[in-house]
């Protein structure tokens, strides 16, 4: 029987994405506007998650999850929102809550490992285990890297080396703009490594205050600061004998630099409140996409630091450098979120995919191929089903090619090209060209005709492309 999840959301949109992409892994769901109707449904039982909005009309998440342990104990709650704050996490963590998602919360990096661990009953990380306490906004035990496609060169190149980078023990600094998949070359790297199976734990710096990331990395003692009740492990001692991502590692503060490069010299470090020397043996990979030599030369970051965690760099290149990669990524995502049915995209469409420069990279793409095939009709995807940006950026492209064919040409001429053009990409296939035209065939050929074209027609259909 699969698993029953509720989602409480008063954006449908959000919500819609979420059940849909959940629905491909197998779990029952049930999207609901109004909290209130999703404790009713709660009340009836069976449910093993609800996932829930924070900021609501009428009924916050905490409120919700409030209600929830109430009706069904057992059931367990994950909160998600766009106004993330340590304070409310914690909050939330303490009541009970699983975990605490930021948005845009994607089902396929967030959710999916999350699920996968609380069904194999791995709800807790090393450091939770061991401390007894949540973590604000926790880092998330290992996953199986996803699979990464690499047809460009210099993708190819950094996977020709990764092997030996793996075995090295070495830190590594992945650098590059958001969404390039450097936690994913992060995740290659460990399960390639020698300390594969042994802890691997990831950290974003840059979603904590200074004090409350020293404590995540170094653990703190009871009593060092207000709601420190108990002794906690830090993730370096959670991580010992494996490794630890620290992704963001460009928004470390000057005084946890200093911490940080004592402990990549000597091994040691000391919990926060606490005089004791700790020792422990980690491996250290960092990503970040900000330009840490000319932080270095601003005096914003150690560059003994720097030194440090540069030893093996990895240069990950933003997609508008990596083309190749582009149609090979369209598919895979079209096939994931269309459950595995074979999904068309129109020309426009296509070529808006193919040529965009994606400043959000894979993950913007990721994102666009999802909103798709939600809008969309997997049959065949429109220009108008793709993001705004996505869809002008078409638009404009459609527009200043329709300037340069102008010229001086006649309107007659024009509509010439276009009938010949249609038929050559089509390899004479006069329904296909139809279509890319947005005619019918039949004025297709009353065209050809009229313009005298038939003949060329044929010839082009002689490759087999004509559909008679």
């Amino acid at each position: 029987m699969p698993r029953r999840i509720l989602i409480v959301d008063d954006e449908p949109k959000m919500g819609s994405l979420l059940k849909r992409s959940l629905e491909r892994e197998g779990y029952a769901v049930e999207a609901f506007e109004r909290p209130a109707a999703a404790l009713e449904a709660l009340k009836a039982g069976d449910v093993d998650v609800l996932l829930t909005d924070l900021r609501m009309p009428g009924m916050d998440g905490l409120e919700v999850l409030r209600r929830a342990k109430t009706i069904a104990p057992r059931t367990e709650v994950i909160l998600m929102t766009a106004f993330a704050s340590v304070e409310t996490a914690r909050e939330a963590l303490t009541r009970g809550a699983l975990d605490y998602l930021v948005k845009p919360v994607s089902a396929e990096d967030d959710l999916k490992p999350l699920l996968d661990r609380l069904f194999a009953g791995e709800t807790e990380t090393p450091v939770e285990a061991m401390s007894g306490h949540a973590s604000p906004l926790p880092a998330s035990a290992s996953h199986p890297p996803a699979s990464l496609i690499a047809d460009s060169s210099g993708m190819r190149t950094i996977l020709g080396k990764l092997d030996k980078i793996a075995r090295s023990g070495a830190s590594v600094l992945l650098r590059g703009e958001s969404g390039t998949g450097k936690e994913v070359l992060a995740d290659l790297i460990q399960t390639r490594s020698p300390r594969a199976g042994k802890p691997y734990l990831k950290i974003n710096c840059g979603a904590l205050t200074e004090t409350l990331l020293e404590s995540e990395l170094f653990g703190h003692a009871r009593g060092s600061f207000t709601g420190a009740h108990a002794d906690r492990v830090g993730l370096f001692e959670a991580a010992d004998g494996g490794t630890l991502l620290l992704d963001e590692i460009g928004e470390v503060s000057p005084a946890l630099q200093v911490k940080l490069l004592r402990l990549l010299q000597s091994g040691e470090f000391q919990r926060v409140g606490d005089s004791k020397q700790r020792r422990c043996d980690v491996r250290i990979l960092a990503a970040t996409n900000r330009p840490l030599e000319k932080m270095v030369a601003a005096g914003e970051f150690r560059q003994d630091l720097y030194y440090r965690l540069n030893v093996v760099p990895i240069e990950v290149p933003p997609l508008r450098e990596r083309r190749e990669d582009l149609e090979p990524l369209v598919m895979h995502f079209a096939r994931r979120f269309g459950g595995g049915r074979e999904v068309h995209f129109t020309e426009p469409a296509r070529r808006a995919l193919l040529e965009y420069d994606w400043p959000g990279n894979v993950r913007e793409l990721e994102n666009a191929i999802e909103h798709a095939l939600v809008l969309g009709d997997a049959a065949g995807i429109e220009l108008e089903d793709l993001p705004v940006a996505v869809q002008r950026f078409g638009e404009r492209r459609a527009a200043a090619a329709g300037e340069a064919a102008v010229g001086g040409a006649s309107l007659e001429e024009i509509e010439q090209r276009c009938l010949l053009a249609a038929l050559r990409r089509t390899g004479g296939n006069r329904t296909r060209a139809a279509e890319l035209l947005g005619i019918t065939r039949r004025t297709l050929g009353y065209r050809l005709r009229k313009y005298g074209l038939e003949e060329e027609a044929t010839r082009l259909g002689l490759g087999g492309g004509e559909d008679g």
